[in-house]
């Protein structure tokens, strides 16, 4: 039996099959890979759902065909379980929303690019929004940036669960370099100084909000 994240697949419910999640970056999606998931899907009787991390997964399948499906799908893995960066979602943004305000997909997409899979003390979730109605869920992302008029304006500690915190706002008025220079500091001091399995926000609640943010900007 495969440890849960062994060659990207997770064990399902009944301990004999595996579903496995490609990253599909942003929940950006071509149809080509479309066409991929659903000839595999089909091929070796499993199904597709559409998960809350913007990615398409592959339930039901056999430890002994999850080398051959990774081959025929030629996607790389995502980042479902484990101590690490676990997501980036984002809305359409500027890209094709008319009430965008940033675009959402190419700040995502940067730090999709720097972050997705890294390794951590524990699981990391980030939003990212083209405006105030935060469609990525920004209010339960560890890290999260939803754009105004004036800018990108970033929120720290939320996430759900069975121990569900809000996010806090932590800067505002920021340009892409800018939040990418505070989203290396937030991962780093997070990488630092968290305890094995804390998330951000409780982090942030022992340390207290005050001293995290002075840490952060200064």
């Amino acid at each position: 039996m495969l440890k849960d994240g062994e060659k990207g697949a997770v064990i399902q419910r009944d301990k004999k099959t595996y579903a496995i999640v490609p990253h599909l970056g942003m929940g950006l999606v071509t149809a080509q890979q479309l066409r991929k998931l659903a000839d595999v899907s089909e091929k070796y009787g499993a199904a597709l759902k559409i998960t809350s991390a913007q990615r398409i997964a592959i339930v039901g399948l056999k430890e002994e065909d999850i080398d051959s499906i990774w081959s025929e799908l030629d996607i790389n893995p995502g980042a479902a379980v484990g101590l690490c960066v676990r997501s980036v979602k984002a809305c359409p943004g500027t890209t094709f929303c008319r009430l965008a305000k940033g675009d959402s997909l190419a700040l995502a997409a940067e730090l999709d690019r720097r972050y997705h899979g890294m390794k951590l003390p524990w699981k990391f979730k980030i939003g990212v929004s083209g405006c105030p109605n935060q469609c990525a869920e920004n209010c339960i992302k560890d890290l999260g940036f939803h754009a105004k008029n004036a800018g990108w304006i970033a929120t720290v500690g939320g996430n759900g669960g069975s121990r569900p915190l809000l996010a806090r706002e932590l800067k505002k008025g920021m340009s892409n370099e800018e939040a990418l220079e505070l989203a290396e500091r937030v991962i780093e001091y997070f990488n630092n100084h968290a305890k094995k399995t804390e998330r951000l926000g409780r982090l942030i609640m022992r340390v207290g909000f005050d001293e995290f943010k002075n840490a952060i900007l200064s």
